[in-house]
């Protein structure tokens, strides 16, 4: 049976009681999705969707695993609105050099704390 190691780390949002920010099992590590708040305030980050990409928390939360953005090879982004979707590229493209990591973008209604952007994502250790 495949052992699971709980990640986590004070240089990113702390999770609710419900999940965990990462589990690595099996030499993949399995994000939680992350909103753009600030670890130290928990305030979120201010201005457009540029600013409040998520990225800085992923990484965190990979580099406390032993792994980082470059071991990423699936990536979910929820927008709450698909007007988003060119900016977020635009942020995107500046974390993820070639090969990109697959990806899945999608709309909702809302996402926690009234933000407009959650990305969640998987790595290889």
């Amino acid at each position: 049976m495949p052992t699971r190691q709980v990640v986590k780390t004070d240089k990113a949002p702390p999770p609710l009681p419900v999940y965990s920010q990462a589990i690595i099992c099996n030499g993949m590590v399995y994000c939680s999705g992350q909103i753009a708040l600030n670890p130290q305030t928990m305030a979120m980050v201010e201005g457009g969707i540029a600013d409040r990409t998520c990225f800085k928390n992923l990484s965190a939360v990979l580099e406390e695993a032993g792994s980082s953005l470059e071991n990423v090879v699936k990536v979910q982004v929820f927008l709450t609105t698909m007007e988003n979707f060119s900016a977020m590229n635009g942020v995107y493209e500046k974390f993820f050099k070639d090969p990109k990591p697959s990806r899945t973008c999608v709309a909702v209604k809302e996402l926690p704390m009234r933000t407009d952007v959650e990305i969640e994502c998987i790595a290889h250790l």
